[in-house]
């Protein structure tokens, strides 16, 4: 089964080429994780979900582009996967972008390398069109990466004036008042208070620092606790059948790993409530698969598409799909990223006429080494 942006469930309408592609995924990530960990900085030691990161949906989405007429031109096409790629580098790596664009060459390499070693041959407007696809997604990528930096700094920026001026504002008072007094017990008092405010300031400065280096931005408070996705998947299903009946489908096998299950929960009635508002009359399909210890979880409804333009702006606070007096996303989709992010993973849209529209929240199995937050009561710490 396909793990492309589009939750497509068969392949049997991709040419030849685009289902040798999608059977060699495994071995084509496999090659690029041992060239990256070999050859990146910082690769060497960074846990498996989150190296491979979207690369999966990224590779299926390749594959289903090299099919002639398929209503994906590249890899990238009516989807945030690239953006949502560069984002995750910047919160959950100390990569530069550099490193982002150097992992894309790599792909490429990898792709190439185990197409010819399995008999592959790829035509030259076949090759055009992964080019298409890796470079459009090294320009997406790098982009997001970017702007989160800059969002970074600007956070750091507004944190370091605010957050400062108090040890700032007591030393200098101190300073002052030190100066104009010649009473030694008076100075006595005064110079620890400003020993206490510039080691505060010190502080406070090397853990910005380190923020800078590694920012994983503002994460929801969660509760871990080991079940199975599935489960909780059925439960929403059930509960949106009680109301319209027959209207949710769940496909895919049991994902049982490490996840807060109230706000997973909320995250996935989120989509399954707009897919209702926003679908047509078709069936809403939920998804669930598993691959390389991280887990895609898809909400999928027809009808009609989210422009392009829209599709980044959608994870905003407030933002609303068109101007219609029908009830707006508001938080719900942000909320959905931040539960997603907050997890150490990514949120996805995929959008077109054509395929629908699809969101992706796609996380490690095992969230409790990247996150901080308490584990349930009874349950094992990592490594345990």
């Amino acid at each position: 089964m396909a793990l492309s942006t589009d939750q497509k469930l068969d392949s049997g309408d991709l040419s030849p080429t685009s289902r040798r592609l999608l059977a060699l995924r495994d071995e084509v990530l496999a090659e690029w994780t041992a060239q990256v960990r070999r050859t990146v900085k910082g690769a060497d030691r960074m846990p498996q979900p989150i190296l491979i990161n979207t690369l999966p949906a990224f590779h299926d989405n390749i594959a289903e582009s090299l099919t002639p007429g398929y209503p994906r031109s590249n890899a990238t096409s009516n989807t945030t996967i690239a953006s949502d790629h560069g984002s995750e580098r910047a919160r959950m790596t100390g990569y530069g972008s550099e490193e982002v664009i150097y992992e894309y060459q790599l792909f490429r390499a990898a792709l190439a390398l185990v197409a010819e070693r399995n008999g592959l041959a790829l035509n030259p407007a076949e090759w055009q069109v992964i080019n298409a696809s890796i470079d459009a997604a090294v320009r997406m990528s790098v982009k997001k990466f970017i702007a989160m930096h800059d969002e970074f700094r600007s956070r750091i920026a507004a944190s370091l004036s605010h957050d400062m001026r108090t040890p700032l504002t007591v030393i200098l008072g101190s300073a002052q008042l030190l100066a104009l007094t010649p009473d030694a017990q008076t100075a006595a008092r005064i110079i620890p208070r400003i020993i206490r405010n510039a080691q505060r300031l010190e502080h406070m400065i090397q853990d910005q620092l380190d923020a800078l280096r590694f920012h994983r931005g503002p994460r929801l408070p969660l509760l871990l606790s080991h079940f199975d996705m599935a489960l909780l998947a059925a439960e929403v299903r059930d509960q949106v059948n009680e109301a319209h009946p027959e209207r949710c489908q769940l496909i895919g096998a049991p994902v049982h790993g490490h996840w807060c299950r109230d706000s997973m929960r909320r995250a996935l009635e989120n989509l399954v409530v707009n897919a209702i508002k926003y679908g047509d009359s078709q069936p809403i399909r939920i998804k669930l698969d598993e691959s390389n210890e991280r887990m895609i979880l898809s909400v999928h409804n027809s009808g009609k598409p989210i422009p392009p333009e829209c599709s980044s702006a959608i994870f905003d606070y407030l933002q609303r799909e068109d101007e219609s007096e029908e009830e707006g996303w508001g938080i719900g989709l942000p909320f959905v990223r931040n539960v997603a992010e907050s997890h150490g993973g990514s949120v996805t849209l995929d959008s077109s006429a054509a395929a629908g529209t699809t969101f992706i929240i796609d996380v490690p199995v095992d969230c409790r080494p990247f996150v901080d937050a308490p584990i349930a009561a009874g349950e094992p710490t990592p490594g345990s």
